[in-house]
């Protein structure tokens, strides 16, 4: 694998570093299992001192002005699209998302740089008017400092930009822990950076095999002041803990069990366009993939026929070759828990409709799958599904699959497809989630906030509310006057 981004060292300090133990971590490809590179194994001693690197840097990078700082991502931004080509190969041979996907995600991922170099010149205090004729009011927004970031591998381009960007343009410094599984465009993202002219320190990417030791450092430690986290709930869970110990502002964007109703007044094509596109897109790999699918009684027959044909004609197949719409599963682990998931739902009643076993396209592959009457007492229900699996419930009334829909300690994404006015007001306001996509399957954006409610998480990502949690708000009274 040839390409002039790539690297394979850490990046701490503004210096491209090996692990300190000589110890390295293999990333794979996991179409192929192909051996992509070796990546440094750091440990939580490393990881600290890149947070000491960090806070160092602060102090520099806090007083640069919001233009130069603007400056600095447009070059970000310019050089990652220069790269567009390059960025998606790579993502590809990591992750095993489609190619298309990946040119898709590393545009996606470019956005927010750009987005968040035209924000930080939009940081604005306000003047309060006073209840004293002698003194005066106002408040100033300071960068938080230190940001730990810790990014999953679904996104391994786009998780990283919608974190580091909003933390750059504030003015702060950022530590990141890329995943595991994809750390290679993590480190291609920071030789770009570099490029770009980003002083030593301000970007520091930490690779390791041991997540929980070097993130309990990240997310403990007491030079940083805030935590951004991507990923399950358990964890994010975790990480509040060890956040609170020193008072960390911490946002998370955890788990999700996203439903997509279709009501029998719906553009029936257009349902199924979105539900594919929210379905299947990066193997059902996503926080907000669609995971419960509602279809009012009266279509249920028609709404059958039309998916499943649409479903079994999906390419499964590696990433680069041409037409692939769904690629392989991350790892060993992620396969075999989707196997199991499908046997137990076909083991409590489910009708399996479509697919259901792995597919002979390679050891992570596994067929897009339909599974028919299912209902919430099913462990299916219950839990994230993160792979190419669609489970069908019927229903009859829209106060009832509002009340199911809801029923899930979730609030990340949900979807509904009808071409009622009312009913989409009525729905939409209905849903106990952060992001509702109405007749669309694909919400995310770089200028809309990204985040769930309840136990999906907290805090907001993209638009103009992406930096807030970058910034503290510093009130000045200023008396004598």
């Amino acid at each position: 694998m040839q390409s002039t981004i790539i690297r394979t060292q850490a990046y701490v300090d503004g210096q491209w570093v090996s692990a300190a133990s000589g110890k390295t971590l293999s990333v794979t490809n996991p179409a192929t299992g192909e051996h992509l590179a070796d990546v440094p194994d750091m440990s939580a001693e490393e990881a600290s001192a890149a947070v000491e690197a960090a806070d160092r840097a602060f102090i520099g990078w806090k007083k640069t002005t919001a233009k130069s700082r603007a400056q600095l991502l447009k070059r970000w931004y310019e050089l990652i699209l220069d790269n567009q080509e390059a960025l998606a190969q790579l993502l590809t041979a990591e992750q095993g998302k489609p190619l298309a996907e990946a040119r898709g995600e590393v545009a996606y991922g470019a956005s927010f740089v750009e987005w968040f170099g035209e924000e930080a010149k939009r940081a604005y205090g306000e003047h309060i008017p006073s209840p004293s004729p002698t003194s005066r009011l106002v408040t100033i927004r300071q960068p938080v400092g230190v940001v730990a970031a810790i990014t999953p591998w679904n996104f391994p381009v786009a998780m990283i930009t919608r974190k580091i960007s909003p933390a750059l343009a504030a003015g702060c410094t950022v530590v990141l822990k890329p995943a595991e599984d994809t750390p290679l465009c993590a480190l291609a993202l920071a030789a770009l950076a570099e490029e770009a002219g980003f002083p030593a320190g301000v970007i520091n990417i930490v690779t390791t095999a041991n997540p929980v030791a070097v993130g309990d450092t990240l997310t403990s430690h007491p030079l940083v002041r805030k935590v951004s986290f991507t990923g399950s709930t358990p964890v994010g869970k975790h990480i509040l803990h060890q956040a609170a110990d020193t008072v960390k502002k911490v946002s998370l964007e955890l788990g999700g069990n996203a439903p997509f109703i279709i009501f029998d007044d719906a553009d029936l094509d257009a349902a199924i366009k979105g539900l594919l596109i929210s379905k299947y897109r990066n193997a059902g790999q996503t926080c907000v993939c669609t995971n419960r699918v509602y279809v009012q009684r009266s279509v249920m027959d028609a709404f059958i026929g039309k998916f499943k044909a649409a479903v079994a004609g999906l390419k499964v197949g590696a990433g680069d070759q041409e037409g692939t719409e769904v690629g392989p599963l991350i790892n060993r682990k992620a396969i075999d828990r989707v196997d199991q998931v499908v046997k137990d739902a076909v083991g409590e009643g489910a009708e399996l409709l479509l697919g259901g076993q792995r597919s002979d396209q390679g050891e992570l592959f596994y067929q897009p799958t339909l599974l028919g009457g299912v209902s919430e007492t099913m462990a299916i229900a219950n839990q994230e599904l993160f792979g190419p699996i669609s489970t069908i419930f019927v229903f009859d009334e829209e106060e009832e699959v509002i009340e199911r829909a809801n029923n899930t300690p979730f609030g990340l994404a949900a979807y509904f497809y009808s071409r009622d006015i009312g009913r989409c007001w009525r729905v939409a306001e209905g849903l106990e989630y952060g992001m509702v996509g109405i007749n669309e399957g694909i919400i995310s954006n770089e200028v809309a906030p990204f985040g769930g409610v309840k136990e999906s998480g907290t805090g907001r990502e993209g638009s103009k509310h992406g930096i807030d949690d970058y910034l503290e708000i510093k009130y000045l009274c200023m008396g004598g006057i």
